[in-house]
């Protein structure tokens, strides 16, 4: 069984920080693109990163400079660290394998972790 498990997020006031991670099993994850999304109250769902089985990352413009996507493969685990946070960040994030930019869909993804920034 496929299993995708976030932890991570809780409320930080703007300019903080979290770190995320994606605990995945039931599937083999070394060799698995992994992606990072997020849906803010009201918003669909947005792709904000992406890492592939070789390490090589790739960021959302709405993220790029403040957002970190690893990986570690022996430990099966993603990671996400969030700096210099803003309150639109505000959102659940899940961590999803095999991610299509194009269709919007994946082959599996975890229950989310809430992330809240506010003052």
């Amino acid at each position: 069984e496929v299993q995708l498990v976030e932890s991570g997020g809780g409320l930080v006031q703007p300019g903080g920080s979290l770190k995320l991670s994606c605990a995945a099993s039931g599937f083999t994850f070394s060799r698995s693109y992994m992606a990072w999304v997020r849906q803010a109250p009201g918003k669909g769902v947005a792709w904000l990163c992406g890492i592939t089985s070789d390490g090589i990352t790739s960021y959302g413009a709405s993220v790029k400079g403040r957002f970190a996507i690893a990986r570690d493969n022996a430990k099966k685990t993603l990671y996400l660290q969030l700096n210099s946070l803003r309150t639109e960040d505000t959102a659940m994030y899940f961590c999803a394998w095999d991610y299509s930019r194009s269709l919007g869909t994946w082959a599996a993804r975890g229950q989310g972790t809430q992330a809240t920034v506010s003052s």
